[in-house]
């Protein structure tokens, strides 16, 4: 393994995906800060609503674009919407927070906003229709968004003047977005795909503007058939994933990606609290019949620390590298964000991210 492009965290770092399910920003941003201190990240927490969601966040950023929450979801209109005003004030409050615990931090700080390929797959143009299926649409958005990126950029320096910035960029709808299979409003058709190179070149600019704000951009997608090299052409300096989405053909990809100094984020802890094993109650009676009821199987209560860490390990070693060097390529996370799962769990899920990966340091 060469020696990777100098990272702002330390080799076996945690951190988190974003989505958290909490509605306090300041309860949220404590447990975040003392789960994974080597790589916090700014909490998302959509339970609180529209606005608070991943599309909401990425409006709220929006430079010359305005937009508003319509039945269908958010739409481009004529000038800022209300719903885009709420959005950035939540924005802003979750910032306030951030900026109120972080008080002499000093170290790596990671954000989350949805990137321009899915943003586009999600939002309407205003007379209907996504921005998916129209080019100068696209590109609009995309430019809109990187600008509002910048800005956004500046002001977390001045409130965490200590931070070293990690920005994540969500693509969750790229590969259908690249296959053609955006439903229409209708869901009788698809959107026409999108041409690799235009793809390239949209996730590129804002990549570019990540990079000219002297911040690490990443690119997480927990959906199947991500195409990772198109990301690394683009300019993403790490690669966040669910390790059970991948499949065989993703081994090259991944492997010449940290051949080329990208760090890989790997999901290796369940986003939802794993089922507890069914046990036969003490005492159970015959079933109806008169025979003994059969107990159903136990399972595994879930992974521990231990186990995420030889997940990784395994995952490292089918990439082609020796296991001493997984603590320098990988930071480990939860497979997705957590939004869906319980507060205990979500607590849960990161402190068995942050040990796996002091194991695999040690």
């Amino acid at each position: 393994m060469p020696n990777p492009i100098e990272m702002p965290w330390r080799p076996g770092a945690a951190t988190g995906v974003g989505s958290l399910p909490y509605d306090d920003p300041l309860e949220a941003t404590r447990v975040v800060l003392g789960e994974l201190p080597d790589l916090p990240h700014l909490p998302e927490l959509p339970g609180r609503g529209p606005g608070a969601d991943m599309i909401g966040r990425a409006c709220a950023l929006l430079v010359e674009l305005g937009v508003d929450l319509q039945p269908a979801g958010w739409r481009l209109v004529a000038g800022e919407g209300l719903d885009q005003r709420r959005a950035r004030s939540t924005l802003a409050r979750d910032l306030d927070a951030l900026e109120e615990l972080t008080q002499g931090y000093a170290g790596p700080l990671k954000v989350q906003f949805t990137g321009p390929v899915t943003l586009a797959a999600a939002v309407e143009r205003p007379r209907g229709g996504r921005v998916v299926g129209d080019s100068g649409a696209r590109r609009d958005l995309a430019q809109s968004l990187a600008e509002g990126l910048t800005v956004h950029l500046r002001d977390l320096r001045r409130r965490v003047p200590g931070g070293s910035l990690v920005v994540q960029l969500d693509e969750p709808s790229m590969p259908a977005v690249l296959r053609g299979s955006v439903p229409t409003a209708s869901g009788f058709s698809r959107y026409r795909p999108v041409e690799e190179h235009e793809v390239t070149d949209l996730l590129g600019g804002v990549v570019a503007s990540i990079v000219a704000a002297d911040a690490v951009p990443v690119v997480h997608s927990c959906a199947a058939g991500t195409p990772f090299q198109l990301l690394v052409r683009a300019g993403a300096r790490g690669l966040s994933f669910d390790l059970k989405k991948l499949g065989q053909a993703d081994a090259d990809p991944l492997s010449e990606a940290v051949e080329a100094g990208v760090a890989l984020f790997a999901g290796a802890v369940p986003a939802l609290r794993p089922e507890e094993p069914v046990r036969p109650a003490p005492g159970a009676a015959a079933a109806a019949d008169g025979a003994a009821a059969a107990p159903r199987p136990a399972g595994p209560p879930g992974p521990t620390d231990a186990d995420v860490a030889r997940t990784v390990q395994a995952f490292w070693r089918r990439l082609g590298f020796a296991a001493d060097e997984v603590a320098r390529g990988v930071v480990v996370t939860p497979a997705c964000g957590l939004a869906g799962a319980d507060p205990a769990w979500a607590r849960t899920a990161m402190k068995l991210a942050r040990e796996a990966a002091a194991h695999l340091a040690s």
